[in-house]
């Protein structure tokens, strides 16, 4: 294995296509082996797209969301992993009502992070993705795989833990993705009005807004992807019981956000190797020569 190696790790399927998709697709193009693990199938998502909401469609939701996760895949040109986990929807009311039984929010945290950490064995990444200690929002599946992801970084590379999973890997560099920026939806949104046109953004930037939520102070790590917004966009269409091509994620052209916003961005929230800060590359700091390389995956054992 030559090449530096990716996953990311995602709640349910259109995830990946909505929080760093151009990112892993241009990994993915230049050669480094890059996967994506689903922890949930997505079952309990609504149709968000009018256009689906027709019959055989949320009967089937099964087997219509893994379709859609397939040709997604295939957009961004990545590796796909399911884990299994039965999603758990986003409850709604005052007071919230009780999760359903046997979904993943509620399933056992130690079980679900043995299945991470042998995808981590099996896989072998240098880098992770995943979502910070609010979930990137507060579903109760994505507070659920920050947890379960940030207890699979410390066990994957303990030789004492679980050695039945295999041989000890320990990630280099974990990451928190965040691809809900407030200033770049500002922007986008500002270029429509200045055509004349409807923006569908408004809703998202006064929610942000009211959390008073300022990603950009966290972000340490911008990448260039430029190149592949496009495949980002199909992927996005891919998931089309969750996508509305009305709304705010195909709003803006590609060749308009290459122009406007260039970059993904990421926040290094682990590592095991120096870099200096800000990045452009979540590589940074993992050298690129594999005798130096394989020294800093055995230092990083523990």
């Amino acid at each position: 294995m030559t090449h530096t190696r990716l996953l990311a790790i995602h709640a349910h399927p259109d995830d990946e296509s909505s929080k760093g998709a151009a990112t892993l697709a241009r990994y993915a193009d230049e050669g480094h082996p890059t996967m994506v693990l689903t922890c949930t199938g997505g079952e309990r998502g609504d149709i968000l797209n009018p256009a689906m909401d027709k019959p055989g469609v949320k009967e089937n939701m099964v087997a219509v969301r893994r379709e859609e996760m397939a040709r997604a895949v295939a957009a961004l040109g990545v590796e796909h992993v399911w884990l299994g986990h039965i999603d758990s929807g986003l409850p709604q009311g005052d007071p919230l009502p009780p999760l359903p039984e046997k979904c993943f929010a509620r399933d056992d945290t130690d079980e679900v992070t043995r299945e991470i950490v042998q995808v981590i064995r099996d896989f072998r990444p240098h880098v992770i993705i995943t979502y910070d200690e609010n979930g990137g929002y507060p579903h109760p599946d994505h507070l659920k795989v920050h947890e379960v992801s940030m207890a699979a970084w410390d066990r994957a590379g303990d030789r004492s833990y679980a050695p039945e999973l295999g041989a000890p890997w320990a990630p280099l560099k974990l990451y928190y993705t965040h691809g809900f920026v407030r200033q770049r939806m500002e922007m986008f949104h500002q270029l429509l009005l200045d055509k004349g046109l409807k923006s569908p953004y408004a809703p998202m930037i006064q929610r942000w807004k009211e959390l008073d939520a300022d990603i950009m102070g966290r972000v340490t790590t911008q990448v260039r992807c430029e190149k592949y917004f496009t495949n980002r966009d199909n992927a996005l269409r891919a998931h089309a019981t969750q996508i509305d091509p009305a709304g705010a994620f195909l709003a803006t052209p590609p060749a308009e956000q290459a122009r406007l916003w260039p970059t993904e961005e990421f926040e290094l929230a682990r590592t095991r190797v120096s870099t200096d800060l800000p990045e452009d590359d979540l590589f940074a700091g993992i050298s690129q020569r594999p005798e130096e390389r394989r020294r800093q995956e055995q230092q990083a054992l523990s």
